[in-house]
């Protein structure tokens, strides 16, 4: 449940011995679902008065997008597709990592390196015991994701810039990414007024080609390089951004 205030940003960690702007215990210290306890049926109401149209729009990627090369040397997706005679039947089978395609990360993936502890302070231990599937997506499904998302496309606004940055990113140079700056702009552009039940999505790029994600070796033989990811800035102002509903 959502408390009925919510704290600064400039007040986190709650506890002054949690890692750097973490709020765990704000929803309570057994909480497996963070920030989406705000998405309240109120506020899920709410954005459904919002549709127009009824136009869907699927933002997945397709399970086999990293065929070839998954990130990070990742396991590719395999299908087993076979019939079962003498019916006209067919069954499937899929082999795949969950990273090699659209996917939520649960709190469990990503923990504080130097702490070594996950949401709410748990352990790799404790996510690592037999059966446990703690901080796993599965509680999210129990009430499921339904909200309003606003698509902020800094790639059109990119494209209208003079001159017009319409050449890939460069292969060698850091991760591009979006400004906090840059994202107000595109968001006033758009005439984009945050709410609590607006989520951001955020479109860097014409095509997922065009960021030279994988690690591919470079044209001199070199070993395969990292990932150069298009994304949001690293800095606490976004942590901040993304902190604050309006």
């Amino acid at each position: 449940m959502a408390p009925t205030k919510i704290p600064r940003f400039s007040d986190l960690p709650l506890n002054k011995d949690d890692p750097f702007h973490s709020a765990w215990g704000l929803y309570g210290k057994d909480d497996q679902l963070g920030t989406l306890n705000r998405l309240t049926d109120e506020v899920v109401l709410e954005a459904a008065k919002e549709i127009k149209t009824g136009v869907r729009i699927s933002l997945n990627w397709p399970l086999d997008a990293q065929a070839e090369t998954p990130f990070f040397a990742r396991q590719a997706f395999h299908q087993n597709l076979y019939s079962k005679p003498p019916r006209c039947v067919n069954d499937d089978v899929w082999t795949l990592n969950t990273q090699s395609s659209s996917q939520w990360d649960g709190p469990r993936h990503f923990g504080y390196q130097q702490e070594r502890r996950f949401y709410n302070g748990a352990t790799l231990e404790d996510i690592h015991k037999p059966g446990s599937s703690h901080l796993g997506i599965g509680a999210w499904s129990e009430s499921s994701i339904v909200s309003h998302t606003i698509l902020l496309n800094y790639h059109t606004q990119r494209l209208a810039q003079t001159p017009s940055p319409t050449t890939p990113f460069p292969r060698r140079q850091r991760s591009p990414n979006a400004p906090q700056s840059r994202r107000r702009s595109t968001a006033h552009r758009h005439q984009t007024r945050r709410h609590p039940h607006h989520y951001h999505s955020l479109r860097l790029h014409g095509r997922v080609q065009q960021h030279h994600p994988r690690g591919d070796a470079d044209d001199d033989g070199e070993k395969p390089t990292a990932p150069c990811w298009a994304g949001v800035e690293q800095s606490e102002a976004v942590l901040e951004w993304i902190w604050i509903w309006e």
